[in-house]
């Protein structure tokens, strides 16, 4: 029984935690757009890379059942 107290004393402590570290955070709006921007070129060379160096960009080949990562 005392196992069981603890285990529920875990999960409320984290969802305490949780909630005052959201709530800390703010809704807090950036002053410029320098955030934004480089998530977007990361997000564009990401997409980049994934096409130049895909299953048949480098084998000239679709991919198969026996490729690790399949789309």
């Amino acid at each position: 029984m005392v196992t069981l107290y603890v285990f529920l004393a875990l999960i409320v402590g984290a969802a305490v935690f949780l909630t005052v570290t959201l709530l800390r955070r703010g809704n807090s709006r950036t002053q410029n757009a320098d955030g934004l921007l480089i998530e977007q070129e990361s997000r564009v060379l990401a997409r980049r890379d994934r096409v130049s160096f895909g299953t048949f960009a480098v084998r000239n080949a679709p991919p198969t059942v026996a490729d690790h990562y399949r789309r």
